[in-house]
């Protein structure tokens, strides 16, 4: 399996695991679609949970691009632009921030 794409599956399984830790156990898992997420839903993820849906929206992205090159300092200012446009449009749908952000 190629690195980049074993970091996407990981990340993914982690992001999965951040937004329904808040479900009870006992409930049978629903299925999520990535485009459902408003910008409200991943800023109420802190700390690692909320870094691993960004990632996860920007990899998810870089992947539909089709593209496997990308330059950290450049993730690292989109993920700050992705933070302020959600803090200031809450409602927005995560995915169509995240894909204004990057272009």
């Amino acid at each position: 399996m190629k690195p980049g794409l074993k970091t996407a599956i990981t990340i993914a399984a982690l992001l999965v695991a951040a937004l329904t830790s808040n479900r009870a156990s006992a409930q049978v898992p629903e299925d999520r679609v990535i485009e459902q997420y408003s910008c409200k839903d991943i800023m109420r993820e802190s700390g690692a949970s909320r870094d691993v849906a960004i990632a996860f929206l920007r990899g998810f992205l870089l992947g539909k691009s089709g593209s496997t090159k990308f330059n950290i300092d450049i993730l690292h200012k989109q993920s700050d632009e992705f933070i302020e446009r959600c803090l200031g449009n809450p409602d927005e749908k995560a995915m169509e921030a995240m894909s204004r952000i990057i272009g």
